[in-house]
C-alpha cells in the first residue's frame, strides 16, 4: 500500500501535466480539473486515511481522463502515464486500485450524502428523478447479471439492472444514489423490480433530509411502477411524487360533475378522454433544444386510487398530455400534489428529459456501466466515484449538455417544498409498456 501511495502522489502532478498541449492550451480533459479537486476535497472527508482520499481523487481523475472503457486497468495506465514506471508501475497501480474498490472497507454512503450536500449548496435542488440504467453484460462474472426485461425500454437484455437517483437543479443534472436489482443473487432479499426502484429513491431522499435538506418532489418515470403500493410508500414517507402510469391503470373518478363518476374503476386513458374538452395549451421549454419552446394540450382531473383499506384511500391528480388534439394522450401521470397547477406539473415532468439526455451522454464518459466483478461493495464504490466524476464534469466551467450539465430551461425556478413541486419526465420511447394496474397492487 505504501508503494502504491507514493506512486499515486507522484502521479497527481502527472495527471495535470498530460492535459496541456505544446502551445500551453488546456485540453478538454483539463476543463474539470479544478472542479475535481474542490469536489473531492469536499466529499471524501469521510475517508479517514490520507492515502484513501488520494486514491479516491486518482480514481475520479482517471475516470475522466482514461480513453475507452473505464476499467481499473485503463485507469491505472492513465495514472502512470509519463511517470516512467513502465508495465511494473501500471501493474502495481492496478492492484492497488482493485483493492481500493473491491476489497477495502470504506463506506460509500457518506460520500453520496456529502455529494448531495455539496451540490445543494452549489446549485439548489429542484427535484429528484429516478432513472433506470440497464448494464449489458455478456458473461457470468458480474454481480446481479441475468436475463432481464427492461420496462423502461420495453425489451429483454442480459446484464444488470440498476436504478439511479439524479439530482437536478436549474444548471446541474447528475446522479447521487444507486441501487442494484439482485433477484438472482445470494444477497437478494425478496425485493421486486418496483420495490428496488422505490427503495433507491426513498433512501436517497432520507439521507438528504437527515443532512438538513428540504423535501423536494420525486419524478418517477419508470413505466408502470406508480402502483398503489408505490404511492402508499411515498405517502408514508411524506415525499411528494409525480409518477408516470400505464394508460390501462384503473382509477376512480371522484368529482360528481364529471363523466365516469359512480361507474367504478375506469382506465386512466378513458378518464382523460372523457374530459378532453377541459384541455388547455401548456407551453414548455424543450430540454433537448435549448431556447426552443413547444406546446402540448393538458387536462387534469382528481381521482382516487382504489384501496381495500378505507384509511388509505385518498385523492390524487391524474393529468395527461396530448401532442395532437385528435389522438389519445401520449403521457399519463398521477401526483399527490393536487393543488399544483397542471401546467407547472407538465413543465416539471419535462425536466426528466434532461436526465435522460445527461445519462445518454455522461454514463459512458465516466464509466458508470464499466465495473466488472462479483463484488457488490465494489460495484457500489465504483458507481459512487463515477457519480463524483460526473458531478465534476457538470460543475466544470466549460461543461455542456453533452458532458452532463444540461442547459437550464428558460424560466425554471427552484421547486417549492413539500406540497408543491417541480419535477420532470423521461423522454425515452419504449416499443411497448409493461402493463401494471393500480388496483391490482
Amino acid at each position: 500500500m505504501n508503494t502504491s501511495t507514493s506512486t499515486s502522489s507522484a502521479n497527481s502532478g502527472t495527471y495535470r501535466g498530460v492535459r496541456a498541449t505544446a502551445a500551453g492550451r488546456r485540453t478538454r480533459a483539463d476543463e474539470p480539473v479544478e472542479a475535481v479537486e474542490e469536489l473531492c476535497a469536499a466529499v471524501f472527508t469521510s475517508l479517514r486515511r490520507r492515502d484513501q482520499r488520494e486514491r479516491g481523487r486518482q480514481y475520479v481523475r482517471g475516470l475522466l481522463a482514461a480513453q475507452g472503457r473505464k476499467s481499473i486497468r485503463n485507469i491505472a495506465q492513465q495514472m502512470t502515464a509519463g511517470a516512467g514506471g513502465g508495465a511494473g508501475g501500471a501493474a502495481a497501480a492496478e492492484q492497488s486500485l482493485h483493492h481500493f474498490i473491491a476489497a477495502s472497507t470504506w463506506d460509500w454512503q457518506p460520500i453520496r450524502a456529502a455529494l448531495s450536500q455539496y451540490l445543494a449548496r452549489t446549485a439548489p435542488l429542484n427535484a429528484w428523478v429516478a432513472q433506470p440504467m440497464a448494464i449489458p453484460k455478456g458473461g457470468e462474472h458480474s454481480v446481479g447479471a441475468g436475463h432481464r426485461f427492461d420496462p423502461h425500454r420495453g425489451q429483454m437484455f442480459r446484464g444488470q439492472q440498476a436504478f439511479g437517483m439524479w439530482f437536478t437543479s436549474a444548471a446541474v443534472v447528475t446522479p447521487v444514489g444507486w441501487r442494484l436489482f439482485l433477484d438472482e443473487e445470494p444477497e437478494a432479499t425478496d425485493e421486486s423490480y418496483e420495490e428496488c426502484a422505490v427503495t433507491a429513491v426513498l433512501d436517497t431522499v432520507r439521507e438528504a433530509r437527515e443532512s438538513g435538506a428540504a423535501t423536494r418532489p420525486v419524478v418517477l418515470d419508470i413505466r408502470d411502477i406508480a402502483t398503489r403500493a408505490t404511492l402508499n410508500r411515498f405517502a408514508e414517507a411524506r415525499v411528494p411524487v409525480v409518477g408516470r402510469i400505464s394508460p390501462e391503470a384503473r382509477l376512480l373518478v371522484t368529482d360528481p360533475r364529471l363523466p365516469g363518476f359512480g361507474a367504478g374503476t375506469l382506465a386512466a386513458r378513458d378518464i382523460l378522454q372523457n374530459v378532453r374538452g377541459l384541455r388547455m395549451p401548456v407551453e414548455w421549454p424543450d430540454p433537448e433544444l435549448p431556447g426552443a419552446r413547444r406546446t402540448s394540450l393538458v387536462a387534469a382531473v382528481r381521482v382516487m386510487v382504489p384501496d381495500p383499506a378505507p384509511g388509505r384511500r385518498r385523492e390524487v391528480l391524474l393529468f395527461g398530455e396530448w401532442e395532437a388534439a385528435r389522438r389519445l394522450p401520449t403521457q399519463l401521470w398521477v401526483t399527490d400534489m393536487v393543488r399544483t397547477e397542471p401546467g407547472a406539473l407538465v413543465r416539471m415532468t419535462k425536466t426528466a428529459q434532461r436526465v435522460s439526455a445527461a445519462a445518454g451522454a455522461g454514463v459512458q464518459e465516466v464509466g458508470l456501466r464499466d465495473f466488472s466483478g462479483r463484488s457488490l461493495p465494489g460495484w457500489h464504490r465504483h458507481v459512487t466515484l463515477a457519480s463524483v466524476a460526473h458531478a465534476a464534469r457538470c460543475l466544470a466551467p466549460a461543461a455542456t449538455p453533452a458532458t452532463g450539465r444540461a442547459a437550464a430551461p428558460a424560466a425554471t425556478s427552484p421547486a417549492p417544498a413539500l406540497g408543491q413541486a417541480p419535477v420532470r419526465h423521461s423522454p425515452v420511447r419504449r416499443p411497448r409498456a409493461h402493463a401494471a394496474v393500480l388496483a391490482g397492487r
